[in-house]
């Protein structure tokens, strides 16, 4: 019989997995730009491509994680390792080829081990889920995305708070790998306990109108966070003026987002893991907002925004996932292929907003630490604020029409209207 699933396991190794998303794309398209004069437009470019890269690797990567079930603690560690190493030669390696073609090198072994890992996680969490019984995919969420979140907290900030080493990036790489270590012992032993996948992956998740509509709201309610993950750092330094105040503003924002995590797991309880989002994605529209109200020397209201905005953002990562999760219990409980989709999600609202974002500022003669015009820098508000707004509301829209599980009216239908 399974031992009892150890679940502080699952918190490290999504921090791991969150350590190596979405604060890439926060210090990797600045550091080359800084590090090696790469313009924005080309990084954006690089991020884009490998998005459409994703589009024909994911469902390989499914694959590959179903006929590998047996065996999958060796292929999560050979792609643990495939992973440390893409971070070190990311950051810690000065470039022995032309740095854009290393940047496009060392991003595609760490997105591709990304969303590997992130298929036999999140597959192997939907058996762990089911194995805690009652409000098992709630408790399981909250350790895996409150350790998500916390990764991501320390990743983002760890750069900042390494500078007095004078290699911050490189210490940041060599860190990463003990963080690797660490989650592979702790998951040893956690790995393929679920059933024979049986060749299903895309097609079926695909077929359930309630899959379909949580992918779009997923992808509707991250663009946000890709928008003001990619624009933070130049919006700090250039709208607000505040060089040097980043690492500690993206720490505040993160960290609201992983203190949130579990009481939004409790709101969810209460009254139900639609009506919490809904009231998360009104808070975080109304931060996004204050923002256009901003301006040089605002660096305090705008950290009272990075309270909100992260408290809200904590709702996304925790409660999304754990729906998902939840609906795969009754769509497609052994098909591993079905998170390959959840990944490819996230990555593709961060690339959107790289390859609409980057150039739109550097055509508009943004120049990253430099001087910069008034008509530049109302791009970047506008960018930064408006377009999460906008979106938050189509996603809100979307969410209103779809049931969940445990909404308070009752139980899920099997369908709904397509």
């Amino acid at each position: 019989m399974r031992q009892s699933p150890r679940l502080h396991g699952y918190a490290v190794f999504a921090a791991m997995l969150a350590a190596a998303g979405l604060p890439i794309y926060i210090h990797a398209p600045k550091f080359y730009v800084d590090e090696y004069g790469i313009g924005l437009t080309a990084l954006a470019g690089i991020l884009f491509a490998l998005r459409l890269f994703d589009v024909v690797q994911d469902p390989v990567l499914g694959w590959l994680a179903q006929i590998t079930r047996a065996w999958r603690g060796l292929a999560v560690g050979i792609g643990v390792l495939v992973l440390a190493l893409s971070m070190v030669g990311l950051f810690a390696v000065v470039p022995p080829i032309a740095p854009l073609w290393w940047f496009a090198l060392t991003l595609t072994g760490l997105f591709s081990s990304f969303s590997f890992l992130t298929i036999c996680f999140y597959a192997e969490g939907v058996q762990t889920a089911a194995h805690l019984g009652d409000k098992g995919y709630l408790r399981l969420a909250s350790w895996r995305e409150t350790g998500a979140l916390l990764g991501v907290c320390v990743a983002s900030v760890a750069p900042t708070a390494l500078i007095v080493i004078g290699a911050p990036f490189a210490a940041f790489a060599v860190g990463f790998v003990g963080v690797c270590l660490l989650a592979l012992a702790l998951m040893r032993g956690e790995w393929g306990h679920g059933g024979e996948l049986g060749g299903m992956g895309f097609r079926v998740v695909l077929a359930d109108p309630i899959a379909r509509r949580l992918l779009l709201i997923a992808l509707l309610n991250s663009i946000p966070v890709a928008v003001s993950s990619t624009l933070f750092l130049f919006y700090v330094e250039s709208v607000l003026g505040a060089p040097g105040w980043e690492g500690p503003l993206l720490l505040l924002f993160f960290l609201a987002a992983a203190v949130s995590a579990p009481v939004w797991s409790r709101v969810a309880s209460r009254i139900g893991t639609r009506q919490a989002l809904l009231f998360a994605m009104a808070l975080a529209i109304l931060a996004f907002g204050m923002v256009l109200f901003l301006g040089p020397g605002d660096t305090l209201a705008f950290a009272l925004i990075c309270l909100a905005s992260g408290a809200a953002l904590g709702a996304d990562l925790t409660l999304l996932p754990a729906a998902f999760a939840r609906r795969m219990e009754t769509v497609a409980p052994d098909a591993g292929a079905a998170f390959g989709l959840w990944a490819f999600v996230s990555k593709l609202s961060l690339a959107f907003a790289a390859v609409a974002l980057l150039p739109a500022l550097e055509g508009a003669g943004f120049v990253p630490g430099g001087e910069n015009d008034q008509d530049a820098l109302r791009l970047l508000t506008l960018l930064y604020a408006v377009v999460p707004c906008a979106l938050k509301l189509l996603a809100i829209a979307l969410l209103a029409a779809t049931p969940l599980a445990d909404d308070a009216g009752g139980p899920l239908r099997s369908q709904v209207e397509r």
